[in-house]
Formats: C-alpha cells, sequence, structure tokens
C-alpha cells in the first residue's frame, strides 16, 4: 500500500466531518497539553524553590526542631508544631565561641493584623535575634535594627520589610511612626531594603520584631520555630554540623543519637531533599494527568471503529481486488496515528502557550519564574501521541482486516 495515499485518506476522513474529528482529537490534545503543562510548570516551580534555597547561602545550617531521618525533612516543616528547640540551645552554641561559627540566628513567627490609623493589613510578624542582619545578608535601607540590649529587654520596636511598609504605610515614611500588633503598639525603627518576592517566604512582605518580644509578649511561647548557623567556609560546614549537635544533645541530655529531637541540615542537603521530594510531586501529577492520554485512546478506537463500520463496502471492493490483510491494517493504522499526532502536535504548541503565559503572569507578580520547556518533554509528548494511536488502533485495524469481501460488499 502507498503510504502517501495512506495519509491522504487520513486526511480526507479528518475533513469530512469536522466535528466527529474535533471531539476525537480533543481527548488527546488535552492529554498532552496537560503533560507539557505539568512538566513545564513542575520544572519551573522546582528551579524557584531551588533558586530561593539558593539565594539564603551555601554556607547556612539550619537546625529544626523534632527528629527526621536521612530520607525526608522533620515534622515541623508540613507545619507540626514542636517544641523542643529552645532559645538557650542557641545561646549555647554561641557561647561555644566555634571559630568556624560566623553567627546564629533564632526564629519564630505568627501572623496578625497590624494596624495604623485607618489601616489594617494582615500580615506575617517575624521574632528574631540581632545577628539576622549578619546571618541573612540583610540590608536596611532607612532607619536601623534593633540591638542585643533591645531584644533582652523585650523592647516594643519593629523592622519593616519593603513591601509590608508601603501596605501599611502607602507613601508616608514609617521611621517614627507607631503600629499596633495584637494589643501592643510598637515604634517602627528601620526598613529593609528589597530583596525580591519569594513562593514561601519574603522578607519584604514581613515585619520583623526581637525574638524575646514575640516570645514573651505576642505569642506567648518559651520555644523557637528554628535557628540558622552562619559557616565561614563551605568546606567547614560538616564540621559545625557536628558540633552543633554535641552542644544539644548535651542541652537536651540525649547520649544516643537515635534519640535527637532536632535535626540540622546544611543548604546542599536540603537541596537534594527538596529535588527528590518535588522530583516525585512532579512524576505524580504527571501520571494524573496522563489518564486523560487513556480516556482519549479509548475515544479515538471507539470513532476508528464506527468508522470500520461505515467503510465496510470500501474495504470489501479493496479486499476483492487484491488487498492484503496487512494492507488493511497498516491503513487504519496510519489513519489512527495521524489523527492522534495532529492532535499531539496541537497539544503540545497549547501546552508551550499555557506555560509561556503562566510564567508571564508569574514574573509580573514578582516571582523569579523561568519559562522552561524540555526537548524531552516535546519529544515524549509525540511518542506518546503515536504510540497511542498504535495501541488504540490495533484493534480496530485488525477487525476491518478480517473482514470478508464477498459479506462486506454485500453491506448496506
Amino acid at each position: 500500500m502507498d503510504f502517501s495515499e495512506a495519509v491522504k485518506n487520513s486526511y480526507r476522513m479528518l475533513v469530512s466531518n469536522k466535528m466527529r474529528s474535533f471531539l476525537t482529537m480533543l481527548g488527546i490534545i488535552i492529554g498532552i497539553l496537560s503533560v507539557i503543562v505539568v512538566m513545564s510548570l513542575g520544572a519551573s516551580a522546582q528551579g524557584l524553590i531551588l533558586n530561593e534555597v539558593k539565594s539564603l547561602g551555601s554556607n547556612l545550617v539550619g537546625v529544626l526542631p523534632g527528629k527526621s531521618d536521612t530520607d525526608g525533612p522533620p515534622a515541623s516543616v508540613f507545619g507540626i508544631v514542636i517544641t523542643t528547640l529552645k532559645y538557650k540551645d542557641g545561646e549555647q552554641i554561641i557561647k561555644g565561641n566555634n571559630p568556624h561559627i560566623e553567627g546564629v540566628s533564632m526564629y519564630v513567627q505568627g501572623t496578625d493584623i497590624i494596624t495604623w490609623n485607618e489601616n489594617s493589613p494582615v500580615i506575617t510578624f517575624m521574632g528574631v535575634t540581632p545577628s539576622y542582619i549578619n546571618v541573612e545578608d540583610a540590608k536596611i535601607e532607612t532607619g536601623r535594627f534593633f540591638t542585643d540590649d533591645e531584644n533582652n529587654s523585650n523592647a516594643r520596636v519593629v523592622v519593616i520589610g519593603s513591601e509590608a511598609a508601603k501596605d501599611i504605610f502607602g507613601d508616608q515614611d514609617p521611621i517614627g511612626n507607631q503600629i499596633k500588633i495584637k494589643k501592643s503598639i510598637f515604634n517602627v525603627i528601620g526598613v529593609f531594603t528589597k530583596r525580591g518576592g519569594g513562593l514561601a517566604q519574603s522578607q519584604d512582605k514581613e515585619i520583623f520584631v526581637p525574638i524575646k518580644t514575640a516570645q514573651s509578649l505576642l505569642l506567648g511561647i518559651d520555644h523557637i520555630s528554628f535557628m540558622r548557623i552562619k559557616v565561614d567556609k563551605a568546606e567547614n560546614i560538616d564540621g559545625v554540623i557536628s558540633y552543633a549537635e554535641d552542644i544539644l544533645r548535651r542541652q537536651h541530655n540525649i547520649t544516643d543519637p537515635v534519640d535527637d529531637d532536632f535535626s540540622i541540615r546544611s543548604s546542599a542537603t536540603a537541596l537534594e531533599a527538596i529535588s527528590q521530594v518535588t522530583d516525585a510531586v512532579k512524576f505524580f501529577l504527571v501520571a494524573v494527568s496522563a489518564i486523560s492520554l487513556l480516556v482519549g485512546g479509548f475515544g479515538i478506537m471507539n470513532i476508528m471503529l464506527a468508522t470500520v463500520q461505515e467503510r465496510t463496502k470500501e474495504i470489501g471492493l479493496r479486499k476483492a481486488v487484491g488487498a492484503k490483510n496487512s494492507d488493511i491494517i497498516l491503513q487504519f493504522l496510519i489513519e489512527t496515528i495521524f489523527i492522534t499526532f495532529i492532535s499531539g502536535v496541537i497539544g503540545i504548541i497549547l501546552g508551550i502557550f499555557i506555560s509561556w503565559l503562566v510564567a508571564v503572569v508569574a514574573q509580573i507578580m514578582g516571582y523569579n519564574w523561568d519559562f522552561i520547556i524540555s526537548f524531552w518533554s516535546i519529544v515524549l509528548g509525540c511518542c506518546v501521541s503515536i504510540g497511542v494511536g498504535l495501541i488504540f488502533g490495533i484493534f480496530p485495524a485488525r477487525r476491518a482486516s478480517l473482514l470478508d469481501p464477498i459479506e462486506a460488499l454485500r453491506y448496506e
């Protein structure tokens, strides 16, 4: 059978009944589109998250409350409150005077209505130690950061992120103004330089108070959420982790590491763990979106079975003039693959467009969102569409080839 003639027949069949052809192709289009979009957005989101972790610096060590195994994060990462980490734990790490530690910052956080005049936005407040500036490499645009004396005296002072300042004060200078957090009045002493938006947490959108003030006055707690340790050089990170583990075990009266009630991770370890989690999520989403391909495949098979019935006399005539069963099978397989391939191309184009549109919107919203389309995702889309045509086209094609030519010619 002539291949080009089979393609022409496929095209004629496609345009002869446009509505039926469109509905037949729709399942495959949506399936391929979904796979392309999920793979693209998954890669872009993964890149955004990893870039956020990298932006914190490769020389940071994070300490979280709660035990975790080597393959996953502690429960506190998922919002479960664990109170095993205390302020005095961080103080002991500082007092050890490890020569490779440049700073230790401790954190607590909460969310509440921040009131100034008639303006009352809901904003996240962070309780941090004065060392936050050094550990996070943060910059003050106007005013100053709070001191150790202000932290130890539970001073009611606050430093505001650049976007939070606009949300609360608009165009007015925040320095010297007073805001109300819960039932307490705080004096604004500084505004951070704009750092840039993040997916999970953004300094620009938050306000910062001394950690002891946050613990006693705003949250009523005696534990901390986490701490970060700044190491002088990347090659000293493992040594600092061992040093911090020893101190925390002494603080918590732990003799066996199996009983640790804390977790210490470097930025590199965090990147690896995040990559594993996001890869698993991407695989799951691609698998879910591929279900629509299965549905589309059954739609293709259904319409090809109907086509076989409609073209029974044509099949009988071809077999009567010498066409072999293999010629009939090839003809219907080519027609099925033609439909699914065209559907796949349309799905790929639409998937790329939607992924680009999402990237543009995300960038407008201030996120460092890259437009990522993998070459392999396009190859996968083409291969899957052809594969669907082969798998779901073989039954209608074989059924057509088994028609008796005499009976087929008599079919009305």
